[in-house]
């Protein structure tokens, strides 16, 4: 089979041949067609996160050593199931969930495997999609994602199903409240998608990036604000009438989580999702006093993703804008996700 690898830290992907695997077991195979580029990769080929205060979270700490195959948003078809794996829809085409657990601990048994202390993520602590075949652990971790554009249902395991978790640890949202968006990259957008099928429209979104800013206008912000700008607090407030309801920060930078926090109403909810890295002081007085909800949030669930499915199919969310490019592109496309320099989505299409 055929995979683009880190095989060095901070490297650029390396093509790779190596032998098709078998499944056994539960374990069931899949013929790639499509795999999203998602930014947290950038991240994991530099082989760590940005802890803030000179800490960083190293890839090789959690046992993650190169040779690795990234790619956590794989769509294709099953050929293969091991002989324990007796519902395997073979010959269909399927979408992956990538965030697999343990499938022991109380978290995985609750079907939250994203909360498992112990993960197996495809694209991780497991081979991912930038490859041409994947194996996969058991056939529960495959979502019929039928009636929808293949190449679209790719990113949707992860920046949809990231964004609809985030956005519904918000709710509930009362229609004449504010809610801001940090970052209109992939995911700000999907985010104005949720946001929109939950039948909330007051969105402001922030971007140091103009072209970005409009694409979130034409994804349905009612406000932009460029967060580079010096009274950028100001503007945020004034574009929301005042103080925000709620925050959902996909930058995940100290500048954003200031400006988001120095923007919430008392009661407010800030939902961290975004990777970029650093660290903020925070008054824990100021955090009693305003009554703020400041939450962290990883990826999703099963469960989730097949609503997510859901919403698509009765098109309440809608395609954001994604190009297609060859899967022997995706380095240069990290490098582009790195400059900031694109806007929407790329799916790798992997050819047979």
């Amino acid at each position: 089979m055929l995979s683009y690898d880190v095989v060095e830290w901070g490297k650029p992907l390396q093509k790779a041949e190596k032998a098709t695997p078998k499944p056994a077991g539960t374990e069931v195979l899949l013929k790639l067609k499509y795999c999203g580029v998602c930014h947290s990769d950038v991240h994991i080929r530099e082989g760590y996160f940005d802890l803030g205060g000179g800490k960083r979270f190293n890839m090789s700490d959690r046992g993650m050593n190169p040779p690795v195959t990234l790619g956590h948003e794989p769509f294709g078809t099953v050929i293969a199931a091991g002989p324990e794996a007796k519902d395997a829809p073979i010959g269909q085409d399927r979408l992956v969930c990538p965030w697999i657990g343990c499938g022991k601990c109380a978290r995985c048994l609750e079907g939250m495997d994203n909360h498992c202390m112990a993960p197996r993520w495809i694209g991780i602590q497991r081979p991912g999609g930038y490859a041409d075949h994947l194996l996969v652990p058991h056939a529960k971790y495959l979502v019929d994602a039928s009636g929808i554009d293949p190449m679209w249902a790719a990113t949707l395991s992860c920046s949809g199903l990231t964004t609809y978790s985030a956005v519904a640890q918000l709710k509930p949202i009362p229609r004449d409240e504010w809610v801001a968006v940090f970052g209109a990259g992939g995911l700000g957008l999907m985010a104005i998608e949720m946001l929109k099928a939950l039948g909330h429209q007051r969105i402001v979104v922030v971007d140091i990036d103009d072209k970005k800013l409009e694409a979130a206008k034409k994804e349905g912000a009612a406000a932009t604000i460029n967060g580079r700008a010096p009274d950028a607090a100001k503007k945020l407030l004034e574009a929301a009438g005042g103080p925000l309801y709620g925050a959902v920060d996909l930058v995940g930078a100290a500048d954003t989580a200031t400006l988001a926090l120095g923007a919430l109403r008392k009661g407010g909810k800030l939902i961290v999702v975004g990777l970029y890295g650093g660290e903020i002081p925070v008054s824990l007085v100021v955090v009693v006093q305003r009554a703020w909800r400041i939450q962290g949030s990883s990826v999703g669930n099963v469960a989730e993703l097949d609503e997510v499915i859901a919403l698509a199919r009765a098109g309440k969310i809608k395609p954001i804008p994604i190009e297609k490019r060859p899967l022997s592109e995706v380095s240069r496309t990290l490098d582009q996700l790195k400059a900031g320099s694109i806007v929407g989505r790329v799916v790798a299409s992997i050819d047979s």
